[in-house]
């Protein structure tokens, strides 16, 4: 038996999609109150308590223009690294992008000097190396927690496009996401 893996986002949208395709199905009877003087009024129904307020910021909440710190992470951030976004990984993560134009060697130096670990080339071409910070749990995570670093310029390319419309520097040759330990 082959098991088929469905990434959460999929899954999520579909339950979405269901759910929406469900709630904008037409009633096949008219509903009290809409109109219809023959059918027998209901006492109204109990309104749903209002969702619990959100948690007080914690010291580790990102930066006001959305950079993330260290404390946040786990692990450091490579010197002079901008940070360009974050996205939503699901199962309650997030992972973090930061560019560099500083070589690819250069900044897995640096990390294998920082986390006291060598990593791992998952692939040459393009070069991509990785460092495992955090204990994988299949059930409760969508990534490992960990330190990805990606040359965009293997193979002749001009680097990764900075999102930053008209901002310096146009591309970056290096490309760092960080997947911070979900507590």
């Amino acid at each position: 038996m082959v098991r088929v893996s469905l990434p959460a986002g999929v899954l999520a949208m579909s339950l979405l999609v269901a759910g929406a395709a469900h709630a904008q199905t037409p009633a096949p009877f008219p509903r009290p109150g809409s109109g219809d003087r023959t059918a027998p009024q209901r006492p109204p129904t109990a309104k749903p308590s209002p969702p619990p307020a959100p948690a007080p910021a914690q010291a580790t909440a990102p930066k006001p223009d959305g950079a993330p710190d260290e404390q946040l992470l786990g692990v450091p951030i490579y010197p002079g690294a901008r940070f360009i976004s974050s996205y939503d990984a699901g199962r309650n993560q997030r992972y973090y992008l930061f560019g560099s134009n500083t070589p690819f060697a250069e900044i897995v130096t640096y990390y294998r000097t920082a986390l006291k670990q060598r990593g791992e080339l998952v692939y040459d071409e393009p070069p991509v190396h990785e460092f495992d910070v955090g204990r994988y749990r299949e059930e409760t995570m969508a990534f490992p927690p960990g330190v990805t670093v990606k040359d965009y310029t293997w193979g002749g390319a001009q680097g990764y496009l900075n999102p930053t419309r008209g901002a310096e520097p146009a591309r970056f040759k290096t490309i760092i996401m960080i997947v911070p330990v979900v507590p």
